[in-house]
């Protein structure tokens, strides 16, 4: 029993410094890209009208205060026509920083038409639930906020029904005054695997 308590003690020392945890992270993420493209690959065929897909980061900053970024965005569609697809998206958000930390929870549907497998039409509705804590001043917030995501992008083959996604969505319920992000533009890049 002293082995692992000493195993589990050495794990988490080494977890706790800054690069190691990066590539930890760094590699979860890129498994989980994995596995939604192996989903993808097996229940998204030619012949299925399910889509996976999603995106996924890691942001960081140095200097005073630092901080780190994780966040996941997974979507589950479903084609309507060759053309038309809606589902179900989520978004999971969690900063970190010397004088704040944030999780955002978001769950909503989402509709996208394409326009010749090059262009893409999207919207997305998703109701936001946020919690953040002022390490400064030790208080805690808890709110929530509807957006409703409207945009255009580009699409990008990259075989066997895999297209990566660039594009650019406005949230049009958004107001400066009450919301908690900082702009009602968000650039969008991701992978959509079953087209």
């Amino acid at each position: 029993m002293e082995k692992v308590s000493f195993i589990f003690s050495l794990l988490l020392n080494i977890i706790k410094t800054q690069t190691i945890m990066k590539i930890l992270i760094t590699s979860l993420l890129l498994a989980t890209g994995f596995a939604f493209a192996q989903i993808g690959t097996q229940l998204g065929g030619e012949n299925s009208k399910w889509t996976f897909g999603g995106s996924a980061g890691l942001g960081g900053s140095f200097g005073s205060g630092g901080g780190t970024t994780v966040y996941l965005t997974p979507k589950v569609g479903y084609k309507l026509t060759n053309d038309f697809e809606a589902g179900l998206a989520g978004n999971f958000s969690w900063q970190n920083s010397d004088y704040f930390s944030s999780t955002i929870v978001g769950v909503g549907p989402f509709a996208n038409y394409y326009i010749g497998r090059s262009f893409y039409l999207s919207s997305l509705f998703q109701q936001y639930f946020i919690n953040t804590k002022d390490k400064y001043y030790d208080e805690k917030y808890s709110s929530d906020e509807a957006a409703l995501f409207l945009g255009a992008g580009y699409m990008q083959n990259l075989g066997s029904g895999v297209y990566m996604q660039l594009g650019v969505m406005y949230n049009v319920l958004y107001d400066d005054q009450k919301s908690v992000f900082s702009s009602g533009l968000v650039p969008n890049v991701g992978i959509v695997v079953g087209l």
